[in-house]
């Protein structure tokens, strides 16, 4: 394993002049990193002040070859402290709040005074000195924060009732901030330490305290902050050599009411509570959306007099594994040819995941599956007509690898286009405890179903996006093969318009056409193999409508544009010019750029040579590589016709494209 160093990185670590945080400076300084030692100098009550404590770390580090300036305010200036580090070196990329004081007492015995300063220190202190940050790691695009928090804030412990408050508010404060950083590559994180150190000395028995190594829980924030962890808005506990993910989770929960007209009484509650506090079947709440979005399911139930969906009740049952994954990865173009696709192709690869397109596949199941699409009045729609018009996939969960997802289909609007009808139907899939994953939205059109006098627009369709106007920030091809059809109804979609010639003429097409959703699939992947680095987690949404045929064999341009962490993309079929996909976009939790390698062909051309040793280069000196900071896009033709693309990018989205004849 190669070592993880924080060169040209600027870290400010708060209470560094003893314990935790004398640890996380000595490791950022070993690994590169300039260091700004913060520390008051006052006793473990807050009282007092000096020197001394920081300029100590900060001669240890020198000593040892790193470097480092004091400073020496309180957390509660904290501008102050950001400015030593933007007067010194210039940026901050790493600030580790974790100055902290004890004035432990009973609830009863607290005073006004203990509960302020506390407060001050602890989350006033964190708040202070992360604003003063913020906006400079955001200007930058790049930024790393933790706060700290406490077993007691998560728990609750005798004699700390200010303690805990304050640590429970920074978890509260880290989550708002990963939210709002995370579109500039800003991540914010909590670690939980249980550490020995001068708060806790006294307060454990003395053979434990041995035990709590400060230098055990280092490494563990050192890794939360660079820039290769993703993690965002996560909660580490660590002590003694282990590190453990925190969550907040909820029970599956029960309706106190059968219908949205009933009142909720305290009988209903008492009857129910047996269910409102099982946690049997708990789920991790990963975001305010996914649990407005389960709110907004329960409601809609009620309304409708019905108990919400689980396992056991009635449903599309979609059950898949890890081969299905692999099966649909390369039913959309994934390839071993591209050593970071093997991750969508190996289930023992250590970070095996799925295209998040895949996650569509239970709704298509369940909408055809389904009699509702044949509800329009006097209309009578046979699948030959049927045409998928629009997509729309939101993650709530995560989402896993194995397992079975049971999807409940509803259809939302019909609308009357004249020449057919629009069928808007969402739905809605649930794990295996009853959870809510992810919502789907398909629009399909039933071509000659139109004329039913019913309503021409709606306001249930998720709306598409126009692209922005300019070039593309990048621009990767896939050519599809002549099986490529074939190969993907594998993964379920099996209408007999993309494999049976015959039924393709009835619907007026010389051959079988390419399903949309795996022209979808494909852009998807290209999409997350370049802002995302295939990593599912990832993913937020996807939205796409499909607007022109790709026939088996032709080659697929996909435009991408970036705006924050939304991704605007147009699919273009290059041997017509048309766009197949239109008014695209991909929601990412976070960016994450890689290293991408895109060929049109797999023809092999005398030229190949140079960009396998351009490639082999980048592998050895990556630093250099990402130094460039642009885009390089080479065009390799042969009589006049373009037969191979090769492309390297970083984060930034300079195009710089050179057309070279192929000899």
């Amino acid at each position: 394993m190669s070592n993880l160093r924080f060169d040209g990185k600027v870290a400010v670590i708060t209470g560094a002049g003893a314990g935790l945080g004398r640890a996380y400076a000595l490791l950022f300084a070993s690994r590169g990193a300039k260091v700004v030692v913060n520390d008051l100098g006052g006793d473990p009550h807050g009282r007092g002040s000096g020197q001394k404590a920081a300029d100590v770390v900060v001669n240890e580090i020198k000593q040892a070859g790193g470097t480092a300036v004091a400073n020496y305010d309180s957390v509660t200036e904290g501008s102050k402290i950001i400015k030593t580090a933007l007067d010194n070196y210039g940026r901050v990329d790493i600030l580790v709040n974790n100055a902290g004081i004890l004035r432990d007492k009973s609830f009863a015995n607290l005073t006004e005074d203990d509960w302020d300063i506390i407060q001050s220190v602890h989350l006033k202190g964190s708040f202070k000195t992360t604003q003063a940050a913020f906006p400079v790691m955001k200007k930058q695009g790049y930024g790393r924060i933790i706060m700290t928090s406490s077993g007691s804030g998560l728990y609750g412990n005798f004699g700390q009732a200010n303690y805990s408050a304050a640590k429970m508010g920074v978890v509260g404060l880290a989550n708002t901030l990963a939210i709002e950083g995370a579109a500039k590559n800003v991540y914010c994180n909590v670690i939980v330490p249980t550490a020995g150190s001068r708060l806790t000395q006294g307060l454990l028995p003395e053979d434990l305290y041995q035990e709590l190594k400060p230098e055990l829980i280092a490494p563990v924030v050192a890794y939360l902050c660079h820039d290769s962890c993703q993690e965002n808005g996560t909660i580490i506990e660590s002590a003694a050599g282990w590190a453990g993910k925190s969550q907040i989770c909820r029970s599956k929960g029960g309706l106190i009411r059968q219908r949205i007209t009933d009142p909720a009484t305290i009988e209903n509650v008492e009857a129910k509570w047996p269910e409102i506090t099982d946690m049997k079947n708990a789920v991790p709440r990963v975001s305010l959306s996914a649990s407005l979005a389960d709110l907004a399911e329960k409601l809609e139930h009620l309304r409708q007099g019905e108990e919400p969906p689980t396992s056991s009740r009635e449903g599309d049952i979609f059950t898949f594994s890890s081969k299905d994954l692999i099966l649909y990865a390369l039913g959309v173009g994934a390839s071993v040819q591209n050593p970071e696709e093997l991750k969508l192709l190996y289930e023992n690869h250590e970070n095996f995941g799925s295209i998040p397109s895949f996650y569509i596949l239970p709704s298509l199941q369940a909408v055809m599956s389904s009699s509702q699409l044949n509800t329009i009045p006097g209309k009578s729609i046979s699948l030959e007509n049927m045409l998928h018009g629009e997509q729309y996939l939101e993650i709530y969960n995560s989402t896993p690898e194995a397992g079975t997802l049971l999807s409940n289909p509803k259809i939302v609007e019909t609308l009357d286009k004249g020449s057919g009808a629009a069928i808007v139907t969402e739905i809605n899939s649930y794990n295996e405890q009853g959870a809510l994953i992810m919502r789907n939205q398909c629009v399909t059109f039933a071509v000659g179903a139109g004329n039913f006098g019913g309503p021409r627009t709606g306001n249930k369709i998720v709306p598409c996006v126009p692209k922005p106007d300019r070039k593309p920030d990048l621009s990767l091809s896939y050519k599809t093969t002549i099986d490529q059809a074939a190969l993907y109804r594998l993964s379920g979609d099996t209408n007999p318009l993309h494999i049976d010639p015959n039924f393709s003429a009835i619907a007026g097409y010389e051959t079988p056409i390419l399903h949309g959703l795996c022209t979808l699939g494909i852009s998807v992947r290209l999409v997350m193999g370049a802002f995302a680095s295939y990593d599912q987690k990832l993913f937020r949404a996807v939205k796409a409508r499909f607007t022109k045929v790709v026939i088996p064999g032709q080659t697929l341009r996909i435009d991408m544009w970036r705006n924050g962490n939304r991704i605007h993309f147009e699919t273009v079929v290059v041997e017509n010019g048309t766009a197949a996909i239109a008014g695209a976009y991909v929601d990412l939790n976070a960016i994450k750029t890689g290293i991408i390698q895109n060929k049109v062909t797999a023809s092999t051309l005398k030229s190949d040579a140079v960009f396998e040793y351009i490639n082999d280069q980048i592998k050895v000196q990556p630093d250099q590589a990402k130094s460039v900071n642009g885009i390089f896009l080479v065009k390799i033709t042969k009589d006049g016709e373009i037969v191979k693309e090769w492309s390297k990018f970083n984060l930034h989205y300079t195009v710089f494209e050179t057309t070279s004849k192929h000899t």
